[in-house]
């Protein structure tokens, strides 16, 4: 079962460098063939998980400003935090 916490932590590992735009791709692709989402956001969830699975075409893309709406609007914030090692 797919909920806004999986895809919400999908996207942090993505923006933490935890997984790769391929590998997040391959993820998205996969969730929109086999799983089941969350009834009550079956919308929200298959219109994001659909947009990442498409990440990897020139067209569309991934920027932060996509992220950080993706996760805006599965009800979390986006927060950068830089510092040195």
């Amino acid at each position: 079962m797919i909920t806004r916490q999986i895809v919400a932590d999908k996207i942090a590992d993505y923006l933490h460098g935890k997984v790769s735009q391929a590998e997040l791709v391959d993820w998205a692709e996969r969730a929109m063939m086999d799983a089941e989402f969350e009834e009550a956001d079956t919308e929200v969830l298959s219109d994001i998980i659909g947009r990442l699975g498409l990440a990897d075409v020139a067209e569309f893309g991934l920027r932060w400003q996509d992220c950080e709406e993706f996760l805006r609007r599965l009800g979390y914030r986006a927060q950068v935090i830089v510092s040195s090692e």
